[in-house]
């Protein structure tokens, strides 16, 4: 087993779970790269500063390190931005894990590479199309990672204890129309602690396993199901569904929501069967289940969205 492993973005919704899976692993030890506040101490825990705006910063930052699980990414701001960080800062970041002989780089990207969809059913063949600059600064990132012989595992809906994209976006998209969407979609999805433990697993294991993989539950979740559990916390009647036309007329001048109408009316289902079978991993709870065995975190965002409803 491969020991000394460092996580960048630990400080990040999924690095916090990579880092807790790396735990896990007899004897492991985890480098952790944060720019502010680090959460993680103990003594098998090295926290390092180093900012992947600085490609000088992460001289040395790989020393002695066996594997990289990189899940930092930017998903927001300029052009340039995005492109410093995801597409320049990977490009530094595997150039010195080659120089100092790191076995394997396993990057965290997302499915989102593969532009709006519908997609059902769709296998490992299918290509990148980016259609933001986030996607196509991070189809970039995996490319300094496919070229170095890394993994790189791309995700759809990422769910779970410090997930505040998913249910609470969807929540904000219900409160703003007062009533759910009548969707007929289905979404891959993924537990957070699930694909951590796929990410360390492929870090750590003596066997590579290069190229892009899709890591999600192979049993996609409806639409309607998110739709009827957000209604519910929200004090919403769950027949009161609005048709996705009237949906997108009752959105028309917000550019967000129109963007989360879109992608929640598009089937976003992509196998995800080989990852599995390669790893031997148990790949969790069905969604539907696994985002009710997560209420414990969830049910304070979505009461804080219901009294915003009714300011």
């Amino acid at each position: 087993m491969l020991k000394n492993v460092l996580v960048t973005g630990a400080s990040g919704f999924i690095g916090r779970h990579v880092v807790r899976a790396a735990l896990t692993k007899p004897g492991a030890r985890v480098r952790l790269v944060h720019r502010g506040p680090q959460a993680f101490t103990g003594e098998r825990i090295e926290a390092v500063r180093a900012d992947l705006t600085d490609p000088a910063s992460l001289t040395g930052l790989c020393e002695g390190i066996d594997a990289v699980v990189h899940c930092a990414s930017r998903v927001g701001g300029t052009e340039q931005s995005l492109h410093t960080v995801n597409d320049l800062g990977t490009r530094a970041l595997v150039a010195e894990a080659l120089r100092c002989r790191v076995r394997r780089v396993v990057y965290v990207s997302t499915a989102a590479v593969y532009g709006r969809g519908p997609f059902r059913g769709a296998g490992p063949d299918l290509q990148p199309a980016p259609a933001s600059a986030t996607s196509r600064t991070r189809v970039a990132a995996e490319r300094h990672v496919l070229a170095a012989g890394g993994t790189v595992l791309r995700p759809h809906l990422v769910y779970g204890t410090g997930d505040r994209w998913v249910l609470p976006q969807l929540a904000g998209l219900v409160r703003l129309l007062g009533a759910g969407v009548a969707c007929a979609s289905v979404h891959s999805a993924v537990d957070v602690g699930v694909l951590a433990k796929a990410a360390v697993t492929i870090a750590v294991q003596e066997g590579d396993l290069p190229g892009a993989f899709h890591v999600n539950h192979p049993r996609p979740v409806p639409a309607a199901a998110l739709i009827a559990l957000v209604t519910a916390h929200l004090d919403l009647p769950e027949a009161d569904l609005l048709p996705l036309e009237r949906a997108r007329e009752l959105a028309g001048g917000i550019p967000l929501a129109l963007h989360h109408l879109e992608m929640l009316g598009a089937d976003h289902w992509f196998r995800s069967d080989r990852i599995w079978r390669e790893l031997g991993c148990d790949p969790g709870q069905a969604p539907a289940d696994g985002f009710a065995a997560h209420l414990a975190w969830y049910r304070p965002l979505l009461r804080a969205a219901a009294r915003a409803g009714g300011a």
